[in-house]
């Protein structure tokens, strides 16, 4: 692990990002206290010690209840085939050939039976020779569960963007403002996306970690490679709450979830982009970038990092 210098920083999208969404706007300054981080996301070998300690199964690999996953759902949703019902996760399409409305992310994602954390294209393929790449197809729930054993946490949004700021405070990227870089410094797509996937980052799709250099405290892949969950809900009103010239201290996020595009969901923030991110979509290699992320699902881009504070290692 990392430790992270406590510090006050400017969350949220700053003035020149021209790629800064709504949803992280406005810009406010913030005060995180110290905290150590993993230097890297959980990989493959560390969460199978997990496993291995307490035969934990991830949300991917249990069946599925209906009467647990209709109350999630509008009222009156139809129950799907017992054939289509089965344990499964999101795989990202790789064969998508033409795309019609960008808004429309089905275009491009696929529901794969079988598919999880050890299966993370599906059932044909493992993740044999893979221990140090991301573990993925985790959903909060089964975070949480290895934060457990670990005695760890995940971190706050606030935290991981002062992690990800490194000894910077007002960046737009974990390693500056420099985008002219982004191929150098992290993993992400190249080409037109979804269509064209060019790897001139050295990575088609998800890379082990540690592939590209850290940023200025020694943290690896806070940019792009899988997103990351964090402990807060996901609002897409939460930082117009905020008054821009207040300096918060440690902010734990919103009091509760909202999601106009998954309003039954009490989606929580996942941060730092993935490999599929692309400047012609939605550019969230960034640092105040963010979205939401159910706390029942996965998918194969979606990881996970955790921390630990002074007072938890002192109560140990």
């Amino acid at each position: 692990m990392v430790w992270v210098e406590g510090k006050t920083f400017l969350q949220g999208a700053k003035d020149t990002d021209t790629f800064a969404m709504d949803r992280e706007k406005p810009a406010h300054y913030a005060t995180v206290d110290g905290f150590f981080i993993d230097a890297t996301e959980v990989t493959n070998k560390q969460f199978q010690a997990f496993v291995d300690a307490t035969g934990y199964l991830t949300i991917a690999e249990r069946s599925i209840d209906w009467d647990e996953m209709k109350k999630e759902l509008p009222e009156g949703t139809p129950k799907p085939h017992d054939s289509i019902l089965q344990p499964g996760s999101l795989i990202f399409n790789k064969n998508v050939d033409a795309v019609v409305n960008m808004q429309n992310y089905g275009q491009w994602w696929t529901w794969k039976i079988g598919a999880n954390w050890k299966h993370p294209q599906g059932p044909e393929s493992s993740i044999k020779g893979q221990d140090d790449f991301p573990v993925v197809h985790i959903s909060y729930e089964d975070a949480l569960a290895y934060c457990k054993w670990a005695n760890r946490r995940l971190p706050t949004e606030a935290e991981w963007e002062s992690a990800a700021q490194g000894i910077q405070t007002d960046a737009i990227f974990t390693w500056g403002n420099n985008a002219e870089v982004l191929n150098k410094k992290t993993n992400t797509w190249q080409g037109q996306f979804p269509l064209i996937n060019e790897p001139l980052d050295g990575f088609k799709y998800i890379a082990p970690v540690k592939s590209y250099d850290p940023n200025s405290i020694g943290i690896y892949d806070m940019s792009g490679n899988v997103w990351e969950i964090t402990s807060d809900y996901f609002n897409v009103n939460y930082y117009k709450t905020l008054q821009e010239n207040d300096n918060i201290i440690n902010p734990k996020g919103a009091t509760s979830a909202f999601n106009p595009d998954n309003p039954y969901a009490k989606e929580h923030v996942i941060k730092g982009g993935s490999f599929l991110c692309n400047a012609s979509y939605c550019a969230s290699y960034r640092i105040s970038a963010k979205m939401g992320m159910s706390p029942d699902s996965g998918s194969d881009h979606t990881g996970f990092r955790t921390v630990v504070t002074p007072e938890m290692l002192a109560k140990k």
